[in-house]
């Protein structure tokens, strides 16, 4: 006898994001240990809030209420691309059943975000495939700052990461 598996919906984090933010952060899709955490980033292997605290040249803060302000008082948003998915796991590649967030409510909401950074080819695929490049943005990619990324040292992804410093404020 056949057993379907089934694989629960996986539903995204609200963004966070302010009037001031002239950047946005996005990702593909929380991981099991983020979203279990209710936390962006939530994996101890992922370099992102390393790569955020080593641009400031700042230990990163243990509080997730301070790292989240943190990015505000740097005008930085950070959202993912996805709303929901299935997944079996974290990994970007095992995504289906994508449903997208609904960036046109959210940039007329907030019309200051004008260079959009996505965290992954993953990520980028998924918006490009689902929203359309406005002309009035910026797009620019990064290396993802998953420890699953073996291809490129920590050093070499916060080289490429010093890009945001062009557009803080």
């Amino acid at each position: 006898m056949n057993k379907e598996i089934i694989i629960p919906v996986k539903i995204a984090f609200p963004p966070i994001v302010d009037q001031n933010c002239k950047i946005l952060l996005l990702g593909t899709m929380p991981g099991d240990r983020s979203l279990r955490l209710q936390q962006y980033y939530g994996h101890t292997g992922n370099h992102f809030w390393k790569l955020i605290y080593s641009l400031f040249k700042q230990p990163v803060d243990p509080d997730y209420e301070a790292r989240k302000q943190f990015l505000l008082d740097h005008g930085i948003a950070l959202w993912d691309v996805l709303e929901s998915c299935t997944c079996e796991g974290s990994l970007d590649s095992n995504i289906k059943s994508e449903k997208v967030n609904d960036f046109f409510a959210f940039y007329r909401q907030y019309p200051a975000l004008t260079e959009i950074f996505f965290d992954s080819k993953k990520a980028a695929h998924f918006y490009l495939k689902y929203v359309k490049e406005s002309k009035d943005k910026n797009y620019h990619l990064l290396p993802s700052p998953s420890g699953a990324n073996a291809t490129k040292t920590f050093e070499q992804k916060l080289e490429q990461w010093k890009e945001l410093l062009l557009y803080i404020k």
